[in-house]
């Protein structure tokens, strides 16, 4: 139910958009406007550098309706600096998400968190007295139970870069 109004809200699909632009000021600022005008919120943007030089690689996840990110995407490609953009579906792509989370770590729980992060196949990076800070990788759910299971523990803060997206085998992302 939404709050400000009232009434029932559908759970709306998640989208994943990798765009291909030329590395300039100003890019970024054109895209997420793009998204502004169509009122939707990007709920994760990656933004790197590509392996061509000059060019950047941005994933971008928002939420909404496919007919209108159809839209966003069709505009997203008429940008004079967007070399590239498209959704990208399925099975069609790797999908890794990064995350840090720092623990409190107490002598009493330190060797059930450390068994955590042996199960979640993740590496303690830090660690001292009062805390112990996990890196994490793999897809958006894996991470949400990581998050979960070190609730209990009592979680300071934490970090989640997004989720990143190459393309399988010969398709391009």
């Amino acid at each position: 139910m939404n709050e400000s109004n009232g009434t029932e809200t559908a759970t709306l699909p998640s989208h994943t958009i990798s765009v291909f632009v030329h590395n300039r000021p100003g890019v970024l600022s054109r895209i997420a406007q793009v998204f502004a005008r169509r009122g939707y919120n990007i709920d994760s943007l990656v933004v790197s550098a590509s392996h061509k030089e000059g060019f950047s690689r941005m994933t971008i996840v928002s939420l909404g309706d496919p007919a209108v990110l159809d839209q966003i995407i069709k505009q997203l490609n008429k940008l004079v600096d967007v070399v590239r953009a498209a959704e990208h579906v399925g099975g069609e792509t790797v999908e890794r998400e990064l995350a840090l989370f720092k623990v409190t770590a107490t002598v009493a729980n330190r060797t059930e968190l450390l068994q955590i992060v042996d199960v979640f196949r993740a590496k303690t990076v830090d660690i001292s007295d009062e805390s112990l800070t996990i890196e994490v990788t793999g897809d958006s759910p894996k991470l949400d139970a990581m998050e979960e299971m070190l609730g209990k523990f009592g979680i300071i803060e934490m970090i989640r870069s997004g989720k990143l997206i190459i393309a399988r085998g010969s398709l391009v992302t």
